[in-house]
């Protein structure tokens, strides 16, 4: 078996592939002071209730995007699963598609594992919208290259913001409010929130057609994607599950070169 590992700044998600077929999938919050030890614990537990065995691991792919909890699951690879992992966006870990980007430009590993999966599923000449702690737009080429993007504050880290840097607006729940036009605090909120990152997601997709000059598909992904794919038609498709179906394509592209 597989174990895919995907860091981000808010949550790590943990899943188990057979080949390509995904057996099982867990999330934990992402902190850097989690220790292997305590990871192995956690996931062996969880790994036990759906009838999977640690020892049948015999792989691990790891994406992260943030330094520190990503050594220390290097460290659980190497100490219970017995293998060196292969980490996207280090040397050893070859890519499937081509980056361009301006010389010395670092990219996300998760933007990177986005891509892979977005023109294998999909195709090329794509916009990947990805909703997490920041909201990211990633361009795709033809030929399945890495263009570059956008990158906005993620919904819920701006709702975070405003409640904290202003003292008398509360916080509130990102859902789609009864009317435009609030009638008070909370429904005012939820309408520029909401609203607002329709707007946003509109607006900077189209731009990007403009200066592409092609036509583009759109995939979104991320827990938000379906509430805000409700209110627009601008998504081709939503696709929660883009990310973990990257890893298998950059690990099965490493493991048949």
């Amino acid at each position: 078996m597989l174990l895919a590992i995907d860091v981000g700044n808010t949550n790590t998600v943990f899943a188990i592939f057979d080949k390509c077929k995904k057996l099982a999938q867990w999330r934990c919050s992402t902190l850097e002071e989690r220790t292997a030890d305590e990871y192995f614990v956690w996931l062996k537990s969880l790994m036990g209730l759906d009838e999977h065995e640690p020892a049948f691991v015999k792989a691990v792919i790891l994406s992260s995007v943030v330094p520190q909890v990503g050594f220390n699951l290097r460290i659980l690879s190497d100490r219970y699963f017995n293998c060196r992992p292969l980490v996207v966006g280090k040397a050893d870990c070859d890519l499937p598609i081509e980056v361009r980007v301006d010389e010395g430009a670092n990219v996300g590993a998760d933007r990177l594992v986005n891509t892979a999966a977005a023109f294998d599923r999909y195709g090329g000449n794509i916009i990947i919208i990805d909703f997490g702690t920041a909201t990211t737009f990633d361009v795709v080429g033809k030929d399945g290259a890495y263009l570059g993007g956008s990158i906005a504050p993620g919904v819920n880290t701006s709702v975070k913001a405003l409640h904290s840097t202003a003292a008398a607006l509360p916080y509130v729940d990102i859902s789609k409010p009864e009317s435009v036009i609030g009638k008070n605090t909370k429904d005012c909120i939820q309408s520029g929130v909401f609203w607002g990152y329709i707007g946003l997601i509109e607006g900077l997709i189209q731009r990007i057609r403009k200066e592409r000059a092609v036509k583009m598909k759109t995939v979104a992904t991320g827990g938000l994607a379906p509430l805000f794919g409700r209110e627009t038609n601008i998504f081709d498709h939503i696709d929660l599950d883009l990310t973990m179906h990257g890893m298998t394509v950059i690990y099965n592209y490493n493991l048949n070169k």
